[in-house]
């Protein structure tokens, strides 16, 4: 079951058709769902996770925590709202579009996905925008 959580003031505008659609990409990527929470925050809150659990002082716009137990995706998916937006205006894309990329991003990484190298981020980048196109972005 993957379900939206929040930490500041924000409602994503279409859970049920999201959710979905991120069930989607599991499905597709031959994984199972299981419980993926996907948890919305401010800058400040994500940067804090970034400094306690990965050791990475700079602010960013996604962190996952893979808790899957073989083909079985569970996890927590982190959204800062504000890299968000200003990725979004940066790249000259929808917000919407902007964050459904992350969503996936996350979601991504549960299926094996990696974006440390250079051919690994290209890969990710390629999924992320095969995906985009079936929410019409």
């Amino acid at each position: 079951m993957i379900s939206f959580h929040s930490e500041i003031p924000f409602q994503i505008t279409a859970p049920k058709q999201t959710a979905d659609w991120l069930s989607s990409i599991i499905t597709q990527e031959s994984y199972n769902e299981g419980e993926v929470s996907i948890v919305f925050c401010d800058d400040e809150f994500l940067h804090k996770l970034n400094v306690e659990f990965l050791d990475h002082d700079t602010l960013t716009d996604v962190i996952s925590f893979d808790y899957s137990v073989g083909k079985e995706i569970h996890g927590e998916i982190f959204i800062s709202i504000e890299r968000v937006r200003e990725n979004a205006s940066d790249f000259n894309q929808t917000f919407e579009a902007e964050l459904s990329r992350v969503m996936a991003h996350g979601v991504l990484h549960y299926c094996g996905y990696k974006d440390k190298s250079t051919s690994q981020t290209a890969t990710m980048r390629s999924k992320e925008e095969f995906y985009l196109q079936q929410q019409g972005y």
